[in-house]
């Protein structure tokens, strides 16, 4: 019996933290747009927009004069995660950094700038960069694929490195999403509201009626005194005037 009472008791509470919420939701909605807003604004003018170049290598590993067989392509398929390590290691964007003179750029910063992808039974190799000037990634990329076909060749020992894509002049920014950043913007006004209104009530034990007297201190209300009206309330005040 006292178990069925703590559940009723709990139904009730979350019951009247909804009813609390629902009564700010002009509160809730209107901070929740006005957080979009701002989301929509900073993503829009005032983060810096990043552009993405790509390139593309295909690798086979053959003899000159072989033709290609089967279980070449899958040792290929094989060695394409060696091939990504290969293109981000440090002797290949060390090698970028030297050649287009990124003097002012160190290798982990262009690791973080580099994406290397190699889709499933797949012989090609993906990798792009991501730039603020999206000239420079372009250039960056094509780099890149130039020293890192070299590298391969030199440590794996195969034939070539063939061009897939050459990188790309990218005119639209990758980033940042504008869509993404109004609508965190938005889900984040909403749900500081929603805890600020809660903690406010939570902490708020102050009784407010004879409901209050009744549920939190067990007690029943013998009467009310009302509240004093505006007539007499003028009356005493024209009182004390004279």
């Amino acid at each position: 019996m006292e178990n069925q009472n703590n559940r009723d008791e709990i139904e009730i509470d979350l019951l009247e933290l909804l009813h609390i919420l629902l009564g700010r939701w002009w509160l809730i909605l209107g901070i929740g747009f006005l957080a979009a807003v701002i989301g929509l604004m900073i993503s829009s003018f005032v983060l810096t927009p990043v552009y993405e170049s790509t390139t593309k290598i295909y690798i086979l590993n053959k003899n000159e004069t072989a033709s290609v067989t089967y279980s070449d392509v899958q040792m290929g398929t094989q060695l394409t995660k060696d091939y990504a390590e290969l293109i981000n290691s440090r002797y290949v964007l060390e090698e970028v950094i030297q050649k287009l003179a990124l003097d002012e750029m160190e290798y982990d910063e262009l690791l973080n700038k580099v994406s290397v992808e190699t889709p499933t039974d797949t012989r090609i190799v993906s990798v792009t960069v991501e730039d603020t000037d999206p000239v420079q990634a372009m250039h960056i990329a094509n780099c890149i694929r130039e020293v890192a076909g070299e590298h391969i060749q030199n440590v794996m020992d195969i034939e070539a490195v063939n061009v897939v894509e050459t990188a790309n002049m990218p005119t639209d920014k990758a980033g940042p999403n504008i869509m993404v950043w109004t609508f965190l913007g938005g889900v984040m006004g909403v749900l500081l509201v929603c805890v600020m209104v809660l903690i406010r009530y939570l902490l708020d034990d102050t009784i407010k009626s004879s409901e209050d007297v009744e549920k939190y201190l067990g007690l029943s209300t013998l009467a009310l005194i009302p509240a004093a009206s505006e007539a007499g309330n003028s009356r005493k005040s024209k009182a004390k005037r004279k």
